[in-house]
C-alpha cells in the first residue's frame, strides 16, 4: 500500500490558491498570487530540500496544466521533477508532452494505485484532488507550511465534504520568519467526549 501524503502552502484561513508568483493561478480574480515569497528563509530552503525529495505526484488538471510548462525547463529546483510519474486525474486531458505523465479520470484509479506496491505519492495544490480524497478518505499523511497571513479569497484547501478521521502530529518546525511546517498522520476515527470528564 502506498502512502498518500498532501503537501500544501496554506494560509491561516486556508488558502491554497497561487502562493509561488502572481500569474500562477489567477482563477476567480485572485490577485494575491506569490503570497509565500515574503516568509523565505534559510530553513524555508532546508525543509523545502526534504520535501522535495523524488516521490510520484498526483495533481488536478489545473495545477498539472501550470507544472507541464514550468518544471521541464525548471528541474535543477526540483530534483527528478521530470523523471518521477504525474498521475493526474483529468476529464478533459489524455496526453501530454512532459514525460512520465499517466492520466486519471476516476476515484477508482486512484485507489488503484494507491493499492500497488511502491513509494510514497504526493499531492501538491490540487485543491479539488484534496477534497476528493478527504472526501473519500485516501489521505495518509499531511505537511502543511502554515503561513501567518489571511488572505480573505481564493482556493480552499478544505471543504465540508471531508470524511471524519483523527491525525497525530509527528513533527513540526516554525521558521524564523513564522511558517510552521507540521506533519500530520493520519491516526483514525475521530474520538469525541467532554472536557474534564
Amino acid at each position: 500500500m502506498r502512502r498518500l501524503i498532501v503537501m500544501s502552502f496554506i494560509s491561516l484561513d486556508g488558502v491554497i490558491q497561487s502562493p509561488g508568483a502572481p500569474e500562477e493561478d489567477t482563477d476567480g480574480g485572485f490577485n494575491l498570487g506569490g503570497w509565500v515569497a515574503p516568509y523565505h528563509d534559510a530553513v524555508s530552503d532546508k525543509i523545502m530540500e526534504r520535501l522535495l525529495k523524488p516521490a510520484d505526484l498526483l495533481l488536478g488538471r489545473k495545477t498539472f496544466e501550470i507544472w507541464e510548462n514550468y518544471w521541464p525547463a525548471h528541474a535543477a529546483h526540483w530534483p527528478r521533477i521530470n523523471e518521477v510519474t504525474k498521475y493526474t486525474l483529468s476529464r478533459t486531458r489524455n496526453s501530454s508532452d512532459w514525460s512520465n505523465t499517466v492520466f486519471l479520470d476516476s476515484v477508482s484509479d486512484i485507489e488503484k494505485i494507491k493499492s500497488t506496491a511502491g513509494g510514497e505519492i504526493h499531492v501538491w495544490g490540487s485543491s479539488e484532488v484534496v477534497q476528493l480524497l478527504l472526501k473519500h478518505g485516501l489521505v495518509d499523511e499531511f505537511w502543511l507550511m502554515i503561513h501567518p497571513v489571511l488572505l480573505g479569497q481564493g482556493k480552499k484547501l478544505f471543504n465540508a465534504e471531508s470524511t471524519p478521521v483523527a491525525f497525530t502530529l509527528m513533527e513540526s518546525i516554525t521558521s524564523p520568519s513564522g511558517v510552521i511546517y507540521a506533519n500530520y498522520h493520519r491516526a483514525g476515527e475521530v474520538n469525541t467526549g467532554t472536557i474534564g470528564s
